[in-house]
């Protein structure tokens, strides 16, 4: 077995301390679960993994993105004062709700993803993994779609004022907005967002002809996806684009964004992934990130969250581990009401008549994506 390089995880048991409410979506039990399932495949004491524990972003470190005056109303509804224009700023919504601790929370998972840009910019390791970031739809001066500071825009700010190049994939099901419009203007950041379409999901952009401005045209590109693309049209559209992108652009760092909720059975979203596909999506980005940090992102099955990224974190240490599920996790789920017994689940063979709507879609995405962005890269 190849020798894996030196990674680390980004894990605190503080996460659970942090709660959006009841009925709300984004569960923060999926960290813990995936912590979980992760060390009963022994996947946290290998030889050349670091666990770490995530210490909380400083107030200057997350102005480094975002406004002064979003950060202030922020802290101050975390202490229970609320602005009676906080909803100018994303705030006190179904999807940003104000909790005990929002901005807290907020620092603790920015700086579990700071921890790991410093850990791989700093050459300590390879890869590292901050499962609780990868919260893409925050601006500058607004929360948006559960996110409140985004942690992605906040790392790849500093590694810019350090002079890196940096590539940001995003295979979350919804378009990476927050972290795409951070950097719209500059072409020292390449960011690819795989998505379903903002026809039919939050939050309505991550269309084709989205690809920058000035200096940073053609650095910005999207693949948008129809409701009920499944793993080949998504592996294959990957394929088609992310390859010969970064191959082109030569990062000093990719910085990944790992959500799972394309799973077909996520509550939220529409298409039609399994975690084999998720797994073989990661398998692909492996050989093309040679410093990597990978964020965590949505997924709200609860079932499905940590099976897809504790593949993830096996990939990215070249660990091959079996499909079936720990019994000590089987367990688990089961107090919880979930009947997985194993990692993958097999792909329900597709009517090829059905799923040709979403080939054509796909085919003509690329096509026109390549037509608008490639000649920017020599492609």
């Amino acid at each position: 077995m190849t020798t894996a390089p030196g990674t680390a995880f980004i894990y605190s048991e503080r996460y659970q301390d942090f709660d959006y409410g009841p009925g709300h979506p984004l569960r923060n039990s999926r960290l813990a679960l995936t912590h979980a399932l992760c060390r009963a495949y022994g996947l946290l004491g290998l030889p050349t993994t670091r666990l770490i524990e995530t210490r909380s972003a400083t107030d200057a470190e997350v102005a480094f993105f975002h406004r002064a005056d979003y950060l202030d109303v922020l802290r101050a509804a975390d202490r229970g004062h609320l602005a009676p224009h906080l909803w100018q700023y994303g705030l006190g919504t179904a999807d940003n709700p104000v909790f005990p601790g929002v901005y807290e929370w907020s620092l603790l998972t920015t700086g579990g993803s700071l921890q790991a840009m410093e850990l791989v910019d700093s050459g300590q390791v390879d890869r590292a993994f901050s499962m609780a970031g990868g919260l893409h739809h925050a601006a500058a001066a607004r929360a948006s779609g559960f996110c409140y500071i985004n942690d992605a825009a906040v790392i790849i700010k500093h590694l810019v004022r350090r002079g890196r190049r940096v590539a940001y994939v995003d295979i979350d099901a919804h378009h990476g907005d927050g972290v795409q419009f951070a950097f719209y203007d500059t072409d020292q950041v390449l960011t690819i967002s795989i998505h379903e379409s903002g026809e039919t999901l939050f939050p309505g952009t991550g269309f084709v002809e989205e690809i920058g401005t000035g200096p940073g045209t053609g650095y910005s590109v999207n693949i948008p996806l129809l409701a009920g693309s499944d793993d080949v049209i998504f592996v294959w559209a990957m394929d088609q684009v992310v390859a010969p992108l970064l191959t082109a652009f030569r990062p000093d760092v990719v910085v990944t964004q790992l959500g799972a909720d394309t799973h077909r059975t996520d509550p939220l979203t529409n298409l039609a992934l399994t975690t084999d596909g998720f797994a073989e999506a990661v398998r692909r980005l492996r050989p093309l990130c040679r410093r990597w940090i990978a964020l965590g992102g949505g997924g709200y099955h609860l079932e499905n969250v940590p099976r897809s990224w504790t593949l993830a974190w096996a990939i990215m240490n070249e660990q091959a581990i079996p499909d079936e599920l720990p019994a000590a996790f089987r367990e688990e789920l089961r107090r919880h009401g979930w009947s997985a017994s194993r990692l993958g689940d097999a792909a329900t063979a597709a009517d090829p008549a059905s799923r040709e709507p979403a080939w054509r879609y796909v085919r003509e995405q690329v096509r026109r994506l390549q037509q608008l962005v490639f000649p920017h890269h020599g492609l």
